[in-house]
């Protein structure tokens, strides 16, 4: 599992680790990771420029301690000071070291160190900050913990901030590195373990691992009852494809048996495409509202008089309200999330986390909020990020799948929270898999899910 930390318990860690260590122990592991990860991307030190953005926080501390170990590795390395006050001993090393203060950019570099503002630093940065930034325009960014001028604790990013191809950060994750729109600003996330001794976070990321773990596995003497029935009652007239994507994504193989029930023209078009798919009777789970327009309130309330878990999709969402008292998943993007919370969308795109928790909360259901990074929130606002996927998987259909897939494996046994967070780790792995060559369609998605999930299953 990736843990992400808030500020808070990522502070009382270091200061636990550092009460146990010599002065400045901690800051030169960092120091040390930040250092290597930078001659890696640098590729080679001899020849090589780098200008260090320096700030009065730790991050400063860590940017010119590294910078230390590059200069002496052969780089040539200056450090621009944005503060009246900066850290003393990283300074007194930098300069050791054969590096120089400059107040502008003399020679442009290489790659640019962001060591401007801490955790603890407020959205945001100074003009004197954004100012260095524009002088060294399209010169790579590696931040130094987090990206200067982003929310740290909640993802959010109001006003200038540093937009990183690489973040160094120490210890753990943290939310901004995980949660849009501060985690596109992140760039790649490089962890180094500094011994930081963490309790639990609310926000987390499954891993491969994880997923395994959580997978549904028929047991030996299995038959197709026992293994989960999960039903659909998705699309109309109007729009067939949503119900023949949604039974796609729920007849991936992770459950025993898929029935459907709704328009007659697309049961049989249902049929057609997947001849294992039956009619309407008992399940374990019920799949409800892609594509079925008028009639999603009147399927949504005979899906919900069987008391089985039940995952609520696009039509459906506005009745989302009737769903308490029974396991849900609702599955909105940003915009219906913010018709449902009477909200602009650009509102919930700003603040996805705030957002989907208040969303998890409200309607005492999980809520699945899809994105460039999903978020799975719960009620009690614990939250998963899912961080698989490409941008081809923006696509029309990609939604229906993924509710049948989150669907069966609710049939399947899994808690609505797992089944959430492991189907939309699952919907991005399979797509990676299809867009291999390029771009994909939603139906390339639900074909590349047992693929994906024996993939994950070899890798455990």
């Amino acid at each position: 599992m990736r843990y992400a930390h808030t500020v808070e318990q990522v502070r009382a860690a270091e200061a636990a680790l550092m009460a146990t260590l010599p002065e400045g122990a901690l800051m030169q592991r960092a120091a040390a990771g930040l250092a290597a990860a930078v001659l890696d991307l640098l590729g080679t030190a001899y020849g090589r420029r780098v200008l260090l953005l320096v700030g009065s926080g730790d991050n400063g501390g860590d940017a010119l301690h590294a910078g230390a170990r590059l200069a002496r590795r052969g780089v040539t390395v200056e450090a621009w000071p944005l503060s009246d006050s900066v850290h003393e001993q990283g300074l007194a090393a930098l300069r050791r070291a054969g590096g120089r203060v400059v107040d502008g950019v003399r020679h442009r570099p290489d790659l640019v160190v962001d060591g401007i503002v801490g955790i603890g630093g407020r959205p945001g940065l100074r003009p004197n900050a954004e100012a260095a930034l524009a002088a060294v325009e399209g010169v790579p960014v590696v931040a130094v913990d987090t990206p200067s001028g982003v929310d740290v604790d909640t993802g959010e990013v109001d006003g200038p901030h540093v937009s990183a191809v690489l973040t160094v950060t120490f210890g753990t994750h943290k939310v901004c590195h995980l949660v849009d729109p501060a985690a596109t600003a992140a760039g790649v996330v490089h962890l180094v373990d500094i011994g930081l001794d963490l309790p639990p976070a609310e926000v987390e990321s499954l891993q491969p691992a994880d997923v395994a773990a959580l997978l549904p596995r028929p047991a030996p003497d299995a038959h197709k009852y026992t293994r989960g029935v999960v039903g659909v009652r998705a699309g109309s007239a109007e729009y067939p494809g949503a119900g023949l994507l949604s039974v796609a994504g729920a007849a991936s193989g992770l459950v025993g048996m898929v029935r459907y029930v709704g328009d007659d023209a697309v049961a049989d078009r249902v049929r057609q495409a997947h001849p294992e798919v039956v009619g309407g009777g008992r399940v374990q789970a019920w799949v409800v509202g892609s594509g079925g327009g008028e009639g999603a309130g009147a399927a949504l309330e005979a899906a919900l008089a069987d008391r089985v878990p039940v995952v609520v999709d696009a039509d459906a969402l506005p009745y989302a309200d009737r769903v308490a008292g029974v396991p849900a998943v609702l599955t909105p993007h940003a915009g219906e999330l913010a018709r449902m919370l009477d909200v602009d969308r650009e509102t919930v795109e700003a603040a996805p986390l705030r957002h989907a928790r208040r969303a998890a909360e409200r309607f005492s259901a999980v809520v699945l909020l899809k994105g460039r990074h999903t978020l799975v929130a719960r009620p009690d606002g614990r939250v998963r990020v899912t961080t698989t996927g490409t941008p081809w998987l923006a696509t029309a259909g990609a939604g229906d799948v993924l509710g049948g897939l989150v669907g069966a494996l609710l049939a399947a046994g899994l808690s609505d929270f797992d089944a959430a967070s492991v189907g939309s780790w699952l919907h991005g792995a399979a797509a990676t898999l299809a867009a291999r060559e390029g771009p994909l369609t939603a139906g390339d998605v639900a074909r590349a899910i047992p693929a994906a999930v024996r993939t994950v299953l070899a890798e455990a």
